[in-house]
């Protein structure tokens, strides 16, 4: 390693530390005391209670009431999982794109979770896989890529999910699937899903290295070849 080489990869180091540690700070669930706390179709959100959301909405109940971290009821719904719950919320006209206090939209939320069958349930009520979520100013699709939710991925690629955003860390979700995922079968087929579907295997990061060069310096030898015969550099 030269000494020209070392700055680089110390910052690259220190910018994977942080960023591994993002999704999960930033998505908040609601906590066993906000729960306990939640009154009207918070709380029937969170404990799946189809039959209250849908005679508090007829009652006149506000269907995009926030909760203190902006979280509507469908958001509620989505973080609880209960699919019956968010289903009811959309067939009466929650918005599917509303956005809570760190900036994450019910695709997010299901594609963070792995939650595949919620995630189809999101898009199929109008929630856009192309929207722009989180603090890092990235997509459900870069999230999916870096925790390495292959389904999802693929789930989002079919719903059009813009396939070479950059985030504010200067990332795509092929960068992501390497320089913040392990290597193994689900980054590497999260990957290969991103590489079919069309995304630029020359896009670099800031510092100019391009998805060949950080498969190569992490020795992702299976990313590695994939790439290559995309037509890498």
């Amino acid at each position: 390693m030269t000494a020209k080489a070392t700055p680089w990869l110390t910052l690259l180091f220190l910018v994977m530390v942080l960023a591994l540690a993002l999704p999960a700070s930033a998505q908040i669930a609601p906590g066993a005391a906000e729960i306990t706390a939640y009154r009207g179709l918070h709380a029937a959100a969170a404990k799946g209670d189809v039959a209250s959301i849908e005679r508090l909405v007829k009652a006149g109940a506000a269907i995009e009431a926030r909760d203190p971290h902006q979280r509507t009821p469908l958001h509620v719904a989505v973080f609880m999982r209960k699919p019956d719950a968010a289903r009811a919320l959309l067939k009466l006209g929650a918005d599917a794109n509303a956005l809570e206090a760190q900036k994450y939209d019910i695709v997010t939320i299901a594609a963070v979770a792995n939650d595949v069958p919620m995630l189809k349930l999101a898009l199929a009520g109008g929630g856009r896989a192309t929207n722009i979520t989180s603090p890092y100013e990235g997509t459900a699709l870069i999230a999916a890529a870096h925790l390495g939710h292959d389904e999802v991925v693929r789930t989002l690629i079919a719903a059009k999910a813009p396939l070479d955003h950059v985030n504010n860390l200067g990332w795509t979700a092929l960068i992501e699937s390497i320089v913040l995922g392990d290597g193994g079968k689900r980054h590497v087929a999260c990957l290969a899903a991103l590489v079919k579907a069309g995304a630029n295997v020359n896009l670099a990061d800031r510092s100019g290295s391009t998805p060949l060069r950080l498969a190569r310096g992490r020795g992702f030898a299976e990313m590695a070849k994939i790439l290559e015969q995309a037509g890498a550099r």
